[in-house]
């Protein structure tokens, strides 16, 4: 009897493997993988079907926006240095402006690089709206294209671990100018100013590298359903839909009602960085009980 790949290779020679644009290594593959001694291959006609063409479209579109959301989130940590560095050069009498014009001008190219950055994430969403579904529902994806994605995550791995790493390396070394400013420079307040805009530029370079190679990284994971995309963490995320609402809608209430009565607006930041870990422990135990009750 044929196997599958003999099946196929036959239809595939028969009507020419470039005009269907599906290699046959990848069908191989994919079959090689799906018949594993002791993997169970199950049919579910509620699953979302994704074909070759529908998968190669999803991560050319990932490798599309993938830059532009990174420089978005990098507009984002370079947008206060010039306010800062103007400030500093204002308090410290190096330049001849009044301190009113000198934020003005910070101000200006903040929201310049602010609109700039959400309308790079706004068309990016838009782009990646049609794909929604790889993130929420489960899927099952036609012959062979298993094997494409995992061939194409296994080129792309030395790209990805080599910008992750220097990322992460980037975003831990950038305190480094803050202190070298402190010790060859204990007395020029100018310095220090100037030692946090390299820090946030340093900063800025760094998550840059790590968004970008993420969201390509994260598009093989969704069309293989790994990591944070398998189909149980896409049940904790439906099931924790409404608690999201209700958690951020309370901490940004509590957030207003903080800085409106105490007028703290210099202190009460810090709600956030506190409900963003709580929110971290929060899911980590409903993951654990989640588990434990299975």
């Amino acid at each position: 009897m044929d196997t599958p790949s003999t099946v196929i290779f036959r239809a595939l020679s028969s009507k020419g493997c470039g005009a269907s644009g599906v290699s046959t290594d990848y069908l191989l593959k994919d079959e090689i993988e799906q018949t594993e001694p002791g993997q169970l291959v199950a049919s579910d006609s509620d699953l979302r079907t994704v074909s070759m063409e529908e998968a190669s479209s999803f991560l050319k579109m990932r490798e599309y926006i993938a830059p532009r959301i990174a420089l978005g989130v990098m507009l984002c940590i370079l947008s206060p240095i010039l306010i800062i560095l103007l400030s500093g050069a204002v308090e410290t009498g190096l330049i001849n402006i009044s301190e009113s014009r000198a934020v003005g001008m910070g101000l200006v190219l903040l929201f310049a690089m602010a609109g700039c950055a959400v309308a790079l994430f706004v068309s990016s969403g838009l782009r990646a709206k049609p794909y929604e579904y790889l993130e929420k529902e489960n899927i099952d994806t036609l012959y062979g294209v298993d094997g494409m994605v995992r061939d194409r995550r296994e080129r792309f791995q030395p790209v990805f671990s080599r910008q992750l790493i220097i990322g992460i390396v980037l975003c831990v070394i950038s305190v480094m100018p803050l202190f070298i400013g402190m010790v060859f420079a204990e007395e020029d307040s100018f310095i220090h100013i100037v030692s946090v805009g390299i820090l946030l530029a340093m900063v800025a370079i760094g998550v840059f590298l790590i968004v970008r190679v993420g969201i390509i990284w994260g598009g093989f994971s969704q069309l293989l359903e790994e990591g944070d995309y398998s189909r149980s963490s896409k049940e904790d995320t439906r099931r924790l839909g409404w608690i999201n609402g209700c958690y951020w809608m309370l901490v940004t209430a509590a957030f207003l009602a903080w800085s409106f009565i105490t007028n703290s607006w210099d202190r009460s930041w810090i709600i956030w960085p506190v409900a963003g870990v709580a929110y971290g422990a929060i899911y980590a135990i409903f993951k654990a009980v989640r588990q434990k009750s299975a």
